[in-house]
């Protein structure tokens, strides 16, 4: 077995309390979002989303958050993936954002529901042309026989879409985590690290501190 114990560090970050952070949890999450772009982090919008099956299987990969406001948090997906499927049957998702440069994460549990087609129609046509093939191209979480295979799908679809602008694939689109609970979580020394905690009671947002 691999002994790890030299890779622990001691973190030295100033720290949060209740008293301290904004009523709003968006607010809150706004002002770390912003502090972790401006700080140079590599995809600070990455996050690991987790979702389970209806068979109580977990599972979680990293994504990109592509907007938020006081509604929630929008990602896009194929809606055939794994991911899309456990969330069409089990619509309680997390995500974590993972800011180890920072010491900070923050976690996120809510209700997952697909946006409108007009939205990610809208941005499904921001993106570079290259990377809308490769939504056509990609049948997400299946099974292929080598790259090749998934090269030579992207070659016949940019032939089939030369010169003409190119459809919103029908089982592509994006989803939007409606949070009710947050967890903003800073290094602290020693281990004591902070844990300020943001739950909905009777539609009013709650905040407490967890224990380490």
């Amino acid at each position: 077995m691999k002994d790890l114990k030299q890779l622990k560090r001691e973190y030295s970050e100033a720290g949060i309390d209740k008293d301290s952070v904004y009523p709003d949890p968006i607010a809150q999450f706004a002002l770390w979002f912003g502090q972790a772009v401006d700080s140079g982090i590599a995809e600070p919008n990455g996050f690991s989303l987790c979702t389970v099956s209806v068979e109580r299987r977990p599972a979680q990969r990293t994504v990109l958050m592509k907007s938020y406001d006081d509604s929630g948090f929008v990602f896009y997906t194929n809606h055939d993936s794994l991911k899309g499927q456990q969330m069409m049957g089990n619509n309680r998702v997390s995500m974590l954002f993972p800011w180890y440069e920072l010491h900070r994460q923050i976690n996120i549990e809510g209700q997952v529901s697909r946006i409108d087609d007009d939205q990610s129609y809208a941005y499904f046509h921001s993106r570079h042309r290259a990377s809308q093939i490769s939504a056509w191209a990609s049948h997400q979480s299946k099974i292929i026989d080598s790259r090749s295979f998934l090269e030579k799908q992207f070659e016949t679809l940019e032939r089939k879409f030369q010169d003409q602008a190119i459809p919103l694939p029908p089982f592509w689109g994006g989803y939007r985590i409606k949070p009710d609970r947050f967890e903003f979580w800073q290094g602290r020394t020693h281990r004591l690290h902070d844990r300020i905690v943001y739950c909905k009671d009777r539609g009013q947002w709650k905040i407490s501190r967890l224990s380490p």
